[in-house]
């Protein structure tokens, strides 16, 4: 069985290379992401990584898998995707400042002929952050293509993150363990 990562994220080709099963990466270009104003916050990114995933269906071999995920920060009940500029970046860091939320990672693993979609959600809580660390943060890291404005394996994970329940690797970008389970029971590996 063939398996292919669909996505450009550097962290997510990491993770996935720490379960040791060999995988390609492609990645189609252009894919909006977009979910019902009216959508449950607790589906948007399940959503979003079955809607990745539709354009690689198109022509799929029957042995192949195709891995797609979308991760979305949740504070207050409101969605944190990334960051468009510094301001921004900025806003979100002092949202989460001294709080907990919710990062969740919707993942799709689908076939030519089947889906197989579900979300990993994990809490993690960040001290008050002084405006001077996030302001480090933000001009030394650029956490632009970061949901949430921030990366746990960077130095505002370090220094800012005082708990987590749940899933590191998740808040990074790829629920692994649970792929993997999922890859098991579907028989790929």
């Amino acid at each position: 069985m063939k398996i292919i990562l669909a996505s450009n994220s550097p962290r997510r080709r990491e993770l996935m290379a720490g379960l040791g099963v060999d995988f390609d990466v492609k990645v189609i270009p252009g894919i909006e992401e977009t979910y019902p104003a009216d959508m449950p916050i607790n589906l948007i990114a399940q959503h979003l990584a079955m809607q990745k995933f539709l354009p690689y269906q198109i022509g799929l071999d029957d042995d192949t898998v195709v891995i797609t995920a979308d991760t979305i920060v949740v504070v207050d009940d409101k969605v944190l995707g990334k960051p468009s500029d510094r301001t921004e970046a900025v806003e979100m860091l002092r949202l989460i400042s001294g709080r907990t939320h919710q990062v969740i990672t919707g993942v799709c693993i689908g076939r030519s002929f089947i889906q197989h979609a579900f979300s990993v959600s994990t809490d993690v809580t960040f001290k008050e952050l002084t405006d001077d660390e996030i302001d480090y943060y933000v001009d030394n890291y650029k956490p632009f293509d970061k949901a949430g404005a921030y990366g746990i394996q960077e130095w505002i994970g370090y220094i800012g993150v005082t708990g987590i329940n749940g899933s590191y690797f998740n808040v990074m970008g790829l629920p692994v363990q649970r792929i993997y389970d999922e890859l098991v029971k579907l028989g790929i590996v």
